[in-house]
């Protein structure tokens, strides 16, 4: 029984996304549209193919911007998310100037940091993290902050230092918040990376995006748009597949029967 849901799970969704298709070809076909306006979907495989030899190069490029800024968003919001969570003085001070960069427009700061950080890979990559970052503190500050009150009573009555603590107690209780904010921030850092890209690049799907729209090939902005979804939803998949195998009482705790 369980293996015919979980194959069902799977059927479903694809019989659907294949009727799906099979109606934008009808549309298209049948109202005679124009290829610079709704290409077909056979119009946008057989796009693809000729593409083909190009698309690698341009996907390891926006790969590398997304895995450079979701590292660096991690690497900063974990140690800054303790810091606010375990002091009320530095949460006052430093949550009006996050919630002010994450307020700001990240369209209107990327050429900004063009300027700042120059043309090359830096940029990108703080653009993806300036998007990234903000959900994954705010998520991983909540846990910090959700221990129930008698696991805390507990570690005092233990006499556990901080670290102990904060190792042992606060990070594992944590989890599952850490991880809603892991899913969050990669699929944050891909669209950081595009509209970096959107900015300045000579290769990435956001760069493929901007030159076919300007030359009005839009079945090539289409396979460009579709790499970028299948990329998103492969790296979701990641970091859940993270959780269940690492973390797997994190993953109990986010499904709805375990709460």
């Amino acid at each position: 029984m369980r293996a015919w849901f979980a194959m069902r799970g799977v059927v479903v969704p694809c019989l659907t996304l294949a009727l799906l298709l099979a109606l934008w070809e009808a549309a298209v076909r049948g109202f005679a549209l124009p290829v610079f306006l709704l290409p077909a979907p056979s119009r946008i495989w057989a796009e693809m193919l000729v593409m083909r030899p190009h698309l690698p190069a341009n996907i390891l490029a926006t790969l590398a911007t997304v895995a450079l800024g979701f590292v660096a968003s991690v690497m900063l919001a974990v140690p800054i998310a303790v810091a606010l969570a375990s002091s009320a003085m530095v949460a006052r001070a430093s949550y009006p100037l996050l919630l002010m960069t994450q307020s700001t427009p990240i369209v209107a700061i990327a050429p900004i940091l063009v300027v700042a950080f120059g043309t090359g890979q830096l940029s990108r990559t703080m653009v993806a993290f300036l998007i990234a970052f903000f959900p994954l503190l705010v998520s991983t500050v909540t846990g910090l902050l959700a221990v129930p009150r008698e696991v805390q009573d507990l570690s005092r009555s233990l006499r556990a230092g901080f670290w102990q603590d904060l190792w042992l107690v606060r990070l594992p209780s944590a989890m599952p918040f850490v991880f809603s904010g892991l899913k969050v921030a990669i699929t944050l850092s891909v669209i950081g990376a595009v509209v970096a890209e959107f900015v300045t690049a000579n290769a990435g799907l956001g760069y493929l995006i901007t030159q076919s729209t300007a030359f009005f090939n839009t079945p090539m902005a289409f396979v460009a748009v579709i790499l970028l979804a299948a990329m998103g939803i492969s790296l979701f998949g990641l970091v859940v597949l993270v959780e269940r195998l690492f973390f797997p009482w994190s993953a109990r705790a986010g499904r709805p029967e375990a709460r």
